[in-house]
């Protein structure tokens, strides 16, 4: 094997490292990115991890989700674990707007009842009307496109600021943050650890297929709270980390053609609103 194909195998190794390690909600954009790959070689660290904020790390409604818990079920396991927090028991629609054209998101409550209700009551709240899409990945292959960051609402907020933020919830002043959520291909739902964090061997029920939609976190797995990106390809490297909770049914030509810097028009839920449990 020649020095000039091990060399360009080490490279494209090095760029999809990186890019794995950039759904963290961190504050490095798209040339960011780029930049600390340059560093990655010699470093243990794959890209910049945002430092958790106070309220993300001591929230009470998750505390207990730092020790693994692997139980059965879907909704109703989920609603003893998490009796605080929103969750969606069934199906949901969502109705995004991007540059005046609809992308219609499918929520899973019956795989993902948490994640898939904490993201339908922030749209039920409008919390992602006119936030910007802060991230955007195609090189050096299709990766995601990712938003979500409230800070983004404001216009004079530059762009590499964004993609530390959650919501800030009005009635604690404080981050609304939830477990990671993964449901395992054989039922059983995983709060609060990765796949390898766990030593889970089974799949996840929900994996990182074209379309799908994820929570986006840093390095504390329970950590996220309104960042989401979606999938421009198939990435199985993400499956048992990150936490799928909906799919794009429609529209998936608009995410294609999202570019770093787009705004949500609105989102609003369409069907399965009753579905949504808990609402704060």
């Amino acid at each position: 094997m020649s020095d000039s194909f091990q060399f360009r195998q080490l490279k494209i190794w090095l760029m999809v490292t990186l890019a794995i390690a950039v759904i963290t909600t961190t504050g490095c954009t798209q040339n960011d990115a780029s930049s600390a790959n340059a560093g990655a070689a010699g470093s243990s660290m794959a890209s910049p991890v945002a430092s958790p904020s106070a309220s993300a790390t001591a929230s009470p409604t998750v505390a207990s989700a730092n020790d693994l818990k692997l139980s059965e079920g879907g909704a109703s396991e989920a609603a003893k674990l998490y009796p605080n927090l929103v969750r969606l028991e069934g199906k949901a629609t969502v109705v995004m707007t991007v540059k005046g054209t609809a992308i219609t998101l499918e929520m899973d409550g019956a795989n993902a009842p948490i994640t898939a209700g904490n993201f339908v009551d922030l749209v039920d709240k409008k919390v992602y009307d006119g936030l910007v899409f802060h991230r955007v990945i195609r090189q050096p292959q299709p990766f995601v496109v990712q938003g979500g960051d409230p800070q983004g609402r404001d216009p004079n907020v530059p762009i590499e600021r964004l993609g530390t933020g959650g919501y800030i919830d009005p009635t604690t002043s404080r981050e609304r943050s939830i477990p990671l959520e993964i449901k395992t291909s054989g039922g059983k739902m995983i709060y609060g650890k990765t796949f390898d964090m766990a030593s889970i061997s089974e799949k996840p029920k929900l994996l990182h297929t074209r379309g799908v939609l994820s929570m986006a976190r840093s390095e504390d797995p329970d950590s996220a709270s309104s960042q989401f990106y979606v999938t421009l390809t198939d990435l199985s490297s993400l499956d048992g980390k990150y936490a799928v909770f909906g799919t794009v049914t429609q529209g998936m030509d608009v995410v294609d053609k999202i570019q770093q810097g787009d705004r949500i028009d609105s989102a609003r839920v369409t069907q399965g609103l009753e579905n949504l449990k808990n609402r704060k």
